[in-house]
């Protein structure tokens, strides 16, 4: 029988891989810290490690290059759970020894279990057969859905009280002054993002996954980086927020769908700030039409719909603002949103672009990932209002 280690800080997501992992004729370990699973890694000696990244007292990364220097540890498959959207840690995970890579937003025990038979096979050689079930158990399928929607109903349940404190935290964080306290309050606001992003994977909520994601990733570069901390990022991490709030009173929000195929439209006479709106997009897998004239603009959004704009300010042929009046002229671009992307952070900048029409603006220069949020945001608010 394989022995598994399983060092998860977060108890719901360690029980279930726990319980699916023992039920596949498993024998499992597990800790809740850095610390402790360095300390029983080397006590039981698994023949593979389930690993978060993001642990207490000791990361995943540090424990992988501590146990890989060791010659017990050579070959153990390091099976690890990762973001999306932290795409440096993810390159540091493979660096330190990582097996396999899993997005906590998108992995089921399904793809745990897969992951786990398959590393093992790699290293003793043999195949992957599963484990033979108990006559009476129920068929895989029929049990995975039941645990899904068993938690599903109870994270929508929780998620009230999770969004109430990323509320009072985000309070907490427009009103302090001092880099030490924003960098604390953003790190306890990531935690409980990154808690709600492997939760809602494991409950099959993908929209509010894949928002959660990202959201959390906003949240460890503002916290590595407090110098971004301006109002265009305080009112991103508050549109988030906001964002998760609705996806509650909306079930998960699973009616908005994916927004991968959505239109978006990004208008600005500079090819580098094309290019760098187009990059940031892409993290969030989106793709965008580009238009460097204002004119050209126009003349696209009548020939196609679009889901989502981004307009520069300082453009010829005529500003931000007033394509934004033209757009909303036309009548299938009346509610559509749009992000002023600008380097006027202002208040009167930010009072043009609301009376011209904008939704939203950001402070040029932006964080990629500030961005990537911003457009999901806007995507899955306007989605699940025309799902009403």
């Amino acid at each position: 029988m394989s022995k598994i280690l399983i060092i998860e800080d977060d108890e719901i997501v360690a029980n279930i891989y726990r319980n699916k992992l023992r039920v596949e004729g498993f024998e499992v370990e597990s800790a809740a810290d850095g610390e402790a699973g360095l300390a029983l890694a080397r006590q039981i000696r698994p023949d593979a490690i389930l690993l978060d990244l993001m642990l207490p007292k000791i990361t995943g990364i540090e424990l992988m290059r501590m146990l890989r220097a060791e010659p017990d540890f050579a070959r153990t498959p390091f099976i690890v759970f990762s973001n999306t959207y932290l795409t440096n840690i993810v390159q540091e995970a493979w660096k330190a020894g990582a097996t396999k890579c899993l997005s906590k937003a998108n992995c089921t025990p399904k793809h745990v279990i897969e992951a786990v038979r398959a590393s093992l096979a790699a290293v003793t050689g043999a195949a992957a057969a599963p484990a033979p079930a108990p006559v009476s158990a129920p068929p895989a399928a029929s049990s995975d859905e039941a645990l899904e929607a068993e938690l599903r109903r109870e994270l929508l349940a929780g998620l009230p009280a999770t969004v109430a404190g990323l509320r009072a935290a985000h309070q907490q964080l427009v009103k302090a002054t001092e880099p030490a306290g924003q960098t604390q309050i953003l790190l306890e606001m990531y935690r409980r993002t990154h808690a709600l992003t492997g939760n809602a994977g494991l409950a099959g909520l993908k929209v509010l996954a894949n928002f959660a994601d990202a959201f959390e990733a906003l949240l460890k570069e503002l916290a590595e980086k407090p110098a971004h901390l301006n109002p265009s990022t305080l009112r991103t991490v508050a549109g988030g927020i906001d964002l998760l709030h609705l996806l509650t009173t909306k079930g998960g929000g699973e009616a908005a769908g994916d927004p991968g195929s959505a239109p978006i439209l990004v208008v600005d006479d500079e090819a580098i700030s094309r290019r760098a709106v187009n990059h940031a997009l892409e993290k969030a897998r989106l793709k965008a039409v580009s238009a460097e004239k204002p004119l050209t603009a126009l003349q696209l959004v009548r020939e196609r719909r679009y889901e989502l704009i981004f307009l520069d300010v300082d453009m010829p042929e005529m500003n931000g603002y007033e394509l934004c009046a033209r757009l909303r002229e036309l009548p299938a671009y009346r509610q559509t949103p749009v992000v002023f992307v600008t380097a006027l952070n202002d208040l009167a900048a930010r009072a043009q672009s609301t009376m011209s029409g904008g939704n939203d603006f950001i402070a040029k220069p932006f964080l990629f990932i500030e961005l990537a949020v911003k457009a999901l945001l806007h995507l899955q608010r306007a989605r699940l209002a025309a799902a009403k």
